[in-house]
């Protein structure tokens, strides 16, 4: 390395430290050894002690593939992906959108990227996606419907993270020339950041119904659609029978180690292809990793009710520990999000104070902790984080200290 390069490195490291003010906290991105790494996942070289015991709660993506899996990819059938001639991605690709009821879906690396490719399709520089203020196109995609799709989202202020028509229908801009021009809605289903909450199928039946007859697009950020699913009883084709285009995670609550799809008409992904190139996400053997999402897409489905019960056995316990606020009735899914105010512990602190046992989460408001219940913590893990957690609370304030 030059010395120029060495003085850019080092002035940028400083400055990354003083502008987030790195902690260690679960999920939060820190400077270790002179490289960005993820808090949580740094080796006893990196000064933090692995706990053999950890439990990870803190995403369903921290998930690592199956043994079969593992040999699907190392058998995996290949091809060029970007001259469409992976087999194995057009297997992947073509049992997506039957399972949806869709015309064709497209093989993407990432949720976001989906989510992205999506609304760029749908939309024109100088329009507006109405969305939750809490969703995750709008907090948690660093505001590339901005950046790069140049559209602004428009917020609307769901009960639960739950659009209804009546919430959407008071944010569409009016048809006037010098106002911006609402072009796309967007609901997220599951809902991450309102506690895994779920769309009602009906309500957003009723949605494209009238955003139709506006001449708006839906389309649905379905990151855990198949937790939706699995909480309704419905199938996801019915679900989506009415929105223009879907984006799913293979690497959320299905388990697969990377990948997400969006499904739609042809016209769509048409276009989604062209956008997906651009963006840089032409991949060419990807079906190494198709491999394992097509597994994913096959038989995790049918497990996700395991992870839905630990998660209200994990809410249960968590409503019964003193300082910790949940209705453990609101929980529908994989995600809990507890309040822990009457700790005297910021979420910051008690996800630290967590983290040294072995017991890993995610801060997600000052006083908000969320637990992401998944394929690889059984049972037995939840009851040792209700233990520990527990544990942590019977401390005196000053020993945590």
């Amino acid at each position: 390395m030059d010395g120029s390069r060495g003085n850019l490195e080092d002035e940028f490291y400083a400055e990354y430290r003083e502008d987030t003010k790195c902690t260690g906290r679960p999920g939060r991105m820190d400077i270790v050894g002179g490289t960005i790494a993820k808090s949580g996942m740094r080796s006893e070289a990196d000064g933090v002690k692995r706990l053999g015991n950890i439990v990870d709660l803190r995403s369903d993506t921290v998930t690592r593939p199956t043994g079969e899996m593992r040999r699907a990819m190392a058998e995996a059938e290949v091809g060029d992906d970007v001259y469409g001639e992976d087999p194995t991605v057009n297997r992947l690709e073509k049992r997506a959108a039957e399972i949806f009821d869709k015309q064709a879906a497209l093989f993407v690396p990432t949720g976001c990227m989906g989510n992205l490719i999506a609304i760029k399709v749908w939309t024109h520089h100088g329009d507006e996606v109405i969305c939750d203020e809490r969703s995750h196109v709008n907090l948690y995609e660093l505001a590339s419907m901005s950046a790069i799709a140049g559209c602004m989202p428009r917020i609307a202020r769901g009960v639960d993270g739950i659009l209804s028509w009546k919430l959407i229908e008071a944010a569409i801009r009016p048809k006037i020339y010098y106002d911006s021009q609402t072009a796309l809605i967007s609901i997220e289903n599951t809902h991450n950041m309102a506690g895994g909450t779920v769309h009602p199928t009906a309500s957003v039946d009723e949605i494209c119904g009238h955003a139709h007859e506006a001449k708006l697009k839906v389309h649905m950020d379905g990151a855990r659609i198949f937790n939706a699913a699995a909480a309704l009883g419905e199938s996801v084709a019915q679900m989506t029978r009415k929105v223009d285009s879907v984006m799913f995670c293979l690497s959320k609550g299905l388990g697969a180690p990377v990948g997400s799809m969006i499904v739609g008409s042809h016209a769509f992904i048409e276009r989604a292809r062209i956008y997906r190139k651009m963006f840089g996400g032409g991949m060419r053997q990807a079906g190494v990793i198709a491999a394992a999402g097509l597994i994913a897409l096959e038989k995790s489905p049918a497990r996700l009710h395991v992870d839905h019960e630990n998660a209200r056995h994990l809410a249960e316990g968590v409503a019964r520990l003193p300082g910790l606020k949940i209705d453990p009735a609101n929980v529908r899914s994989n995600i809990v999000i507890f309040d822990c105010e009457g700790t005297g512990m910021t979420a910051v602190e008690l996800c630290d104070v967590l983290r040294e046992k072995g017991i890993w989460a995610l801060d997600t408001e000052v006083y908000s902790v969320r637990f992401v219940t998944h394929c690889d913590v059984h049972r037995a893990g939840i009851e040792r984080a209700l233990a520990v957690l527990a544990e942590v609370l019977a401390e005196p304030r000053t020993a945590r200290a």
